[in-house]
């Protein structure tokens, strides 16, 4: 999947005065791409409250990340559990109006969870960098920022704001910029989650240094169709690679009874990212306790 980072929408001069040239290619041609069209202008305006030299200088003082791969190989649930901490999705509008993140997080964490993830999108997923900072106080396992990163600024922001791994997603990055990254959030203490959702994504992947830890998207990014076979058929062509290396993967979206856990466990898969169903649920804790301790 190709993703456009702006509208193609040139400049052209006339009488020294700069016109846009409008076409039908300026809108955007999937929810993804519209996402990541407004992470230019959102990451624009947070570097003009704090600096990348600022947040270089924060980091300089802080103290180790904590070690988020081992944490999932340490798994206290079989697969082991990185619980999502997301208050809406464009897909599905609101998903919990009482949304207190750091009590979530809480409940997760007592509820066996080996890792928390932490939506930081503000404009499509309600979500803050300051749920970050404040869950990182509040909680002692690791935490993984959620977010749509296209520069390394975004990944010094996670790590001042408490993260301990980010997101980077192939459909949104060339092969010159996940290389890039990979080594920027290892140096600066972050392990990179790399996420891909097609065999051709993960091919990618594969061909860089350093990767440990690969999520696979069972959601469909251009029309966020569900499918578990998405983690079954990608494992069951690459699996020997991925061992072979010593890669730990994480099944993502659409996993909501013991029956889909088994699932993607049988099809190689060592943990499990979910938020949505246990957002749904009075006691997302409960939720926690009741899924992995049912009968599978």
């Amino acid at each position: 999947m190709k993703i456009r980072r702006r509208p193609p929408n040139p400049k052209v001069e006339v009488n020294n005065l700069e016109f846009m040239i409008r076409t039908a290619d300026d809108e955007p041609r999937h929810i993804l791409e519209e996402i990541v069209w407004h992470k230019e202008s959102e990451v624009s305006k947070l570097r003009n409250r704090i600096s990348l030299a600022e947040l270089q200088q924060k980091l300089a003082g802080m103290p180790p990340s904590l070690n988020f791969l081992n944490a999932l190989r340490q798994g206290k649930t079989s697969p082991a559990l990185i619980a999502e901490v997301k208050k809406a999705s464009p897909s599905k509008g609101v998903i919990r109006e009482d949304f207190d993140p750091v009590a979530i997080a809480k409940q997760y964490e007592a509820a066996g969870a080996s890792c928390i993830s932490v939506l930081t999108d503000r404009k499509f997923f309600q979500g803050s960098f300051d749920y970050l900072s404040d869950i990182r106080k509040a909680v002692s396992i690791p935490l993984l920022c959620k977010e749509f990163v296209i520069y390394p600024y975004q990944m010094y922001l996670a790590r001042v704001r408490g993260a301990d791994a980010v997101l980077l997603i192939a459909a949104i990055l060339s092969d010159k910029d996940l290389r890039y990254f990979v080594k920027i959030a290892q140096a600066i203490g972050l392990t990179p989650l790399i996420e891909v959702h097609t065999l051709e994504e993960l091919d990618r992947v594969l061909m860089i240094d350093g990767v440990s830890l690969i999520g696979i998207n069972n959601r469909n990014l251009e029309d966020f169709f569900v499918d578990l076979q998405t983690t079954c058929k990608i494992l069951s062509d690459r699996q020997h690679q991925l061992q072979e290396r010593g890669i730990l993967v994480v099944s993502e979206s659409g996993l909501h009874t013991p029956t889909d856990l088994k699932t993607v466990s049988d099809a190689g898969s060592a943990a499990v990212l979910i938020g949505e169903s246990f957002m749904r649920q009075e006691d997302p804790g409960q939720a926690i306790t009741s899924l992995f301790a049912s009968p599978s």
